[in-house]
């Protein structure tokens, strides 16, 4: 069985105008994941990216601190983030949740987040959403599989929340509903651990962060 180590992007720049681009915490989160996957001699000969500029530069630190990898970095779009700025647009004035589409705050726009989840989930926003759920769910299948065929013994991939929780809920074969909850949990730069071949794909580990242990590291624990 083949080895899948699946990473979150490090933290991103919530409430700027420019989202997808890694907070100075997120830099040094991808740095220090790096140097503990140096650290245990850890090696990638497959390397698999969404397109998103955080995910790209979550890599490059990463691997940089890891001293560089020969192995091509491939990027996939089915491994990027569902558009949560539509999701929010589709809600509209609707007196469903009211607020959700306020950023102000992090604790506000998480509890917004999971109801427009759901809804969508459950094909009840009132607005029109750049894809449904069951085409979010199809493309990280996709991914999902193309990675299973792809070969390798150990295979790094860098993604987001939504695309992560939703490969654990499919492996799984887990509700809806459980990929909004893991969602709602996946941290900034963690590492979920599969076993894969082309036929099966098994959960080992999940949402861990080695590299975060140390007390003085703790602070650097983020969600967005």
């Amino acid at each position: 069985m083949a080895e899948l180590y699946l990473v979150r992007h490090g933290q991103a720049s919530f409430g700027a105008e420019n989202y997808d681009e890694l907070s100075s915490s997120g830099r040094m989160q991808s740095r220090w994941l790096g140097e503990y996957f140096a650290q245990a001699n850890l090696t990638f000969d497959r390397i698999v990216t969404g397109t998103m500029r955080r995910h790209a530069q979550t890599a490059d630190a990463l691997l940089t601190a890891m001293g560089g990898q020969p192995a091509q970095i491939v990027q996939d779009a089915d491994l990027n983030e569902y558009d949560f700025r539509a999701l929010f647009s589709a809600l509209g004035e609707s007196d469903a949740a009211p607020g959700l589409a306020a950023e102000s705050s992090m604790k506000h726009f998480y509890k917004g987040l999971k109801q427009v989840l759901h809804l969508w989930s459950e094909d009840r926003l009132p607005g029109r959403v750049p894809e449904t759920w069951a085409q979010f769910q199809a493309r990280v299948e996709r991914a999902r599989l193309a990675i299973a065929r792809m070969g390798g013994k150990r295979v790094l991939v860098v993604s987001s929340g939504g695309p992560i929780a939703v490969i654990a809920q499919q492996v799984l074969q887990a509700p809806a509903a459980a990929a909004i909850a893991l969602n709602m949990q996946i941290r900034n730069s963690s590492v979920s651990q599969y076993v894969f071949n082309e036929n099966a794909m098994s959960l080992v580990s999940f949402n861990a962060l080695p590299h975060l242990e140390r007390a003085e590291r703790r602070e650097l624990v983020t969600y967005g």
